[in-house]
């Protein structure tokens, strides 16, 4: 489901706000038009919605904003794509399905890769028709990436891969998997990875959906068993994978946190007219004259103040190119922590209705506990909260290690 082609208005002959007024423009007609073409309705959960819609924005222009011109990008500054993260979000359109593709492979291939998988690889991701997944954690190696076992052995021509990946999100609609695997198991943890583009149609390749506390299935377990992954599949050189890898980590630094950050306001705006919704109906242990409600209240709000400060202090950094640090560890806590007390308020205030569950015949009340359900998952992913806290200590604080 697509619509006609739009242009990306040119970045040069507008300033920030025109850039801006003009997405905003586009997208409101846009993403209502879509909504409303879906067959049943809006439905930003359904992930055959997400992806048709991420569909329409690569067939409008909407992708590979920041790459080259050479290779079908927009070369738009980071300001510009920063823009589009936060005015995608504000209208209400949900993330795609294929964002490992484009803000992590992407831009990894089109700083490490060679001419020829620059070719072969981002034109199915400029028009969304090559989905990416990410071959990273493992059960016995979940946050502590240089413990991964999954192996790569030379073969004639490439190499065998077996082993096992799990929390791949999308890997039952991904095409492509990036996977760090052990090519020299005598190396020291970071120094034996490599970085290999696996094709998941290849024989040996299992995927098992593992079904969340919402009923869907967004994360996967993926087997490899005697994979054969053809030489030029190796990305960045052989043992190059830890290098590789971190510098993956940092592509979507300055813009990750956007789309999440505008919806934590949007969410915290939900909860107060919960509690004055609460004021009217007399209700008042979950009303906005409960001195417990005002008090998580305003926290909440406190925290979405310094978190949107702390996104903007990361694209500054970005934009002057400074190397990442570890304050994204501390931005990352607090936006997990945070969102999960601000979900926790909103099933107080929504009381019984919460437990009609995400499908709810109120809308507002599913989207709320689908969200709350969700965000279990926000302080394990990405790495864990004691992973970042242990960041935290010893690179920021300079505290002793174990």
């Amino acid at each position: 489901m697509t619509m006609q082609q739009t242009a990306v208005p040119d970045s040069a002959a507008l300033d920030d706000e025109a850039f801006r007024q003009t997405l905003r423009g586009w997208l409101d007609t846009a993403y209502a038009a879509f909504a409303r073409s879906w067959p049943g309705g809006s439905d930003p959960r359904n992930l055959d919605y997400r992806r048709a819609w991420e569909d329409t924005l690569c067939a409008n222009g909407w992708s590979g904003l920041g790459w080259p011109a050479a290779y079908g990008g927009k070369a738009l500054p980071l300001s510009r794509q920063a823009v589009f993260h936060e005015e995608h979000a504000r209208c209400g359109a949900p993330l795609g399905v294929n964002l490992i593709g484009h803000g992590i492979l992407a831009p990894t291939l089109l700083h490490f890769g060679s001419e020829a998988q620059k070719q072969r690889f981002l034109p199915g991701i400029l028009s969304n028709r090559e989905v990416w997944c990410q071959g990273y954690s493992e059960p016995g190696a979940g946050s502590d990436l240089a413990a991964v076992r999954t192996r790569a052995e030379p073969a004639p021509g490439g190499f065998r891969v077996n082993g096992h990946k799990i929390w791949t999100s999308f890997a039952d609609r991904a095409q492509w998997c990036f996977v760090l695997a052990r090519t020299d198991p005598d190396a020291s943890r970071h120094k034996g990875l490599s970085f290999l583009l696996v094709d998941m149609r290849s024989p040996g390749v299992r995927v098992e959906p593992i079904r969340q506390l919402t009923g869907e299935a967004e994360f996967c377990e993926v087997f490899f068993e005697d994979v054969f992954v053809p030489q030029d599949a190796l990305l960045g050189g052989l043992n190059q994978g830890w290098r590789i890898a971190m510098a993956a980590a940092s592509f979507e630094r300055g813009t990750y946190f956007i789309p999440r950050l505008v919806r934590f306001s949007q969410e915290l705006r939900q909860v107060r007219a919960l509690a004055l919704q609460a004021d009217k109906q007399g209700s008042v242990p979950a009303s906005s004259a409960s001195a417990s409600v005002r008090h998580r209240w305003a926290r909440l709000a406190a925290d979405s103040h310094v978190l949107a400060l702390k996104s903007q202090r990361a694209l500054a950094a970005a934009m002057r190119g400074d190397p990442p640090g570890p304050e994204g560890s501390s931005t990352k806590i607090h936006w997990s922590e945070a969102h999960q007390r601000l979900l926790e308020l909103s099933m107080q205030l929504l009381g019984e209705d919460a437990c009609l569950g995400v499908d709810a015949a109120d809308t507002r009340a599913a989207s709320l506990t689908h969200a709350y359900l969700w965000s279990r998952a926000e302080t394990i992913l990405a790495g864990t909260s004691e992973i970042q806290r242990n960041i935290i200590a010893e690179q920021m604080l300079g505290l002793p290690k174990g």
